[in-house]
């Protein structure tokens, strides 16, 4: 019995022995562990000791202090996105998007004409202050998900269904995305917009086809809008050439008279002075300059006696003159 109770006090020694052993080498593999941990890439890890933000760490093996400290990793370099009225099943080449539930009220929206047009966007989003992102909001997703809905809704509020419909959607995304980074960066939430973007932007289902047939009308009556400008744009500057150029014609020929009537008076007037100083040398001259011009129009004429007894010299004369 005495050899038999002395094998097992050496049993039992031994496997205490190997506890003593077993329990420090436990201890410090947990404390080792609990001590050094990982930061991807993309990550930052913020620290905080009972609960006190105390410092930032970069990627790669870093230490803190076990069961004092505890360890946040955020994704700073990770581009994240919300999305408003639509949610996306699966992404890809072929990305698949649903309807989710609320999703139709999120993206319903109310113009600044009093009418509803549903508008679908995306707001795409980093981290750049990891402090601020976890500490100063208290569930920053959530609130920026609240801001781009109000801020959506305050921009479509400022404009009519047509300029959310077709020609404001780009100045939309561009003042949506100024907007939300104003109302993060008072808040302090660490948050940079990257890009915000308008997927699409439709009038309610239940009165889509009476809004297509609208704009169908619009377009059609812009299409004749501008074939009678064109029209417009041929014709009438072509009667306004033609009309300008009659009455610059008319303009030279009233001056042209009005030149030659002129002259001619003038001429008469100077003539007359002329007469005045000596009347019968200007008469002869004037019958003298009208016969040379009358008399070679004349042509030959034979003058004769009653009886015409003449004639026949006469006649042989003008024969000689011909040849």
């Amino acid at each position: 019995m005495n050899i038999e109770k002395l094998n097992l006090s050496s049993k039992f020694g031994k496997i205490l022995g190997y506890w003593r052993l077993i329990i420090p080498s436990l201890f410090f593999v947990i404390v080792l562990w609990s001590s050094t941990f990982q930061i991807s890439t993309e990550e930052v890890g913020v620290i905080t000791r009972f609960g006190k933000y105390v410092r930032q760490v970069e990627p790669g093996l870093n230490l803190k202090i076990p069961f004092a400290e505890d360890v946040y990793k955020v994704p700073v370099e990770r581009q994240q996105k919300l999305e408003f009225g639509f949610r996306t099943i699966k992404a890809g080449v072929n990305t698949q998007y649903r309807e989710s539930s609320g999703a139709e009220d999120e993206s319903l929206m109310l113009t600044g004409d009093l009418n509803l047009a549903e508008v679908q966007w995306v707001v795409q989003y980093r981290i750049d202050d990891a402090y601020k992102n976890l500490f100063k909001v208290r569930n920053p997703q959530s609130t920026l998900r609240i801001i781009s809905e109000a801020a959506m809704r305050q921009i479509v509020g400022d404009r009519t269904v047509n300029e959310v419909l077709t020609v404001g959607r780009t100045e939309i995304g561009i003042k949506l995305q100024e907007l939300i980074q104003q109302i993060c960066r008072e808040y302090s939430m660490g948050i940079k917009i990257e890009q915000v973007v308008l997927q699409d932007v439709n009038p309610p289902e239940p009165v889509k086809a009476a809004f297509n047939a609208v704009n169908e009308a619009q377009q059609e009556k812009e299409t004749l809008i501008n074939q009678a400008k064109s029209e417009y744009n041929k014709v009438i500057p072509k009667a306004r050439g033609q009309a300008k150029e009659t009455i610059q014609q008319a303009e030279g020929y009233a001056a042209e008279r009005v030149n030659n009537a002129d002259g001619e008076a003038a001429r008469f007037k100077a003539l007359y002075d002329e007469f005045i100083k000596a009347p019968e040398v200007t008469k002869r001259r004037i019958y003298l300059e009208t016969m040379s011009n009358v008399i070679p129009k004349i042509g030959n004429v034979v003058i004769t006696d009653q009886k015409g007894n003449n004639v026949l010299p006469l006649l042989q004369m003008q024969m000689n003159k011909e040849q």
